[in-house]
């Protein structure tokens, strides 16, 4: 998943950022409550998490103005403010879920899970095409029953692809999705990855799932032999 960490003490941030991409998530995280904003208004993120008591507008606020303009991504609230009065006023703006510090990764990472799933209308986090499965709860991958490892960047690429089956998506979405906006690797990187995926993905397969659109990038979808 593409994750925002929107958190201003900076030991903290980097705490939640590293656990999340061990997870295998592609994450940006920012210290205040403007950059917060600028960052969700320009950019598809699956889940963002804010804390509440951030510098240049607290985490209500944003929570707020986003929600007024139409953004609809989840938003969790992570914070120690634990009045009753402050987990109703985070609930109320449109948060999905609200946990008060110190929380346990575990808890957090399945919170997570439960959101995304909520916010796909997917309640058991399994995507399918064709004969291919994705868990995204056990980050397990099979194709006609064969269970197929896939490194932490490949099952990201699939799991992007497959939350938006059947959708055209140029090498620049897919390389923000899964690399982010600070990634300065190689310009084909894309490209390589979908040879990685074709190769456990379709191929000694019938029909194939991962077709390239000239001229406008890649989808995940299942065409009918005629």
């Amino acid at each position: 998943m593409r994750i925002l960490v929107a958190e201003d003490e900076k030991s903290l941030n980097n705490v939640i950022v590293r656990r999340l991409r061990e997870e295998g998530h592609n994450v940006d995280s920012v210290f205040d409550g403007g950059e917060a904003y600028d960052y969700i208004s320009a950019s598809r993120y699956d889940i963002a998490l804010f804390d509440v008591s951030m510098p240049v507008a607290d985490g209500f606020s944003v929570l707020e103005k986003i929600r007024r303009e139409g953004n609809t991504t989840p938003v969790i609230f992570l914070t120690a403010r634990d009045s009753v009065e402050d987990r109703v006023k985070g609930l109320d703006l449109g948060s999905c879920d609200y946990i008060v510090k110190p929380f346990s990764f575990a808890e957090l990472n399945a919170r997570i899970r439960a959101a995304v799933r909520k916010s796909d209308g997917n309640q058991t986090g399994k995507y399918t095409v064709n004969t291919l499965t994705v868990d995204t709860v056990r980050h397990e991958v099979t194709r006609a029953g064969r269970m197929i490892e896939l490194s932490a960047k490949e099952y990201s690429l699939l799991e992007y692809m497959i939350r938006n089956k059947g959708v055209v998506l140029s090498r620049e979405k897919i390389e923000n999705a899964v690399w982010g906006y600070g990634y300065e690797g190689g310009t084909n990187v894309v490209d390589v990855y979908i040879r990685y995926l074709r190769k456990k993905i379709d191929e000694g397969e019938t029909v194939r799932l991962i077709h390239t659109v000239r001229g406008s990038g890649y989808v995940l979808k299942e065409v009918k032999s005629e």
